[in-house]
């Protein structure tokens, strides 16, 4: 295999193994969001579950900018890893 290859396939199974971390992302973020009340009338004595949903909601606050970063550097693998498949392609003409 020469260099390009080489890199290539690198570049690939990065961006691949970036997609399934997304994907993993998103999953988690889907079952906080599950258990999350988007509306909840407690009392004093509830005050507990009341503190249970705004740590549900800070974990999905923390998550959220996680996914967006995770997300840009998969399209800018995908991007690189275009661009050099389309350079290889045209360096075999």
């Amino acid at each position: 295999m020469d260099t390009p290859n080489v890199v290539l396939f690198a570049v690939l199974s990065a961006c691949g193994i970036v997609l399934v971390a997304w994907f993993c992302l998103i999953i988690y973020r889907g079952t906080l969001e599950t258990r999350e009340g988007d509306q909840i009338f407690l009392d004093k004595a509830e005050e507990g579950l009341a503190q249970e949903q705004r740590e549900i909601v800070a974990r999905i606050e923390r998550i959220n900018p996680v996914i967006r970063n995770v997300m840009i550097v998969w399209i800018v693998l995908a991007v690189a890893s275009a661009g050099l498949w389309i350079w290889q392609g045209l360096k075999s003409f």
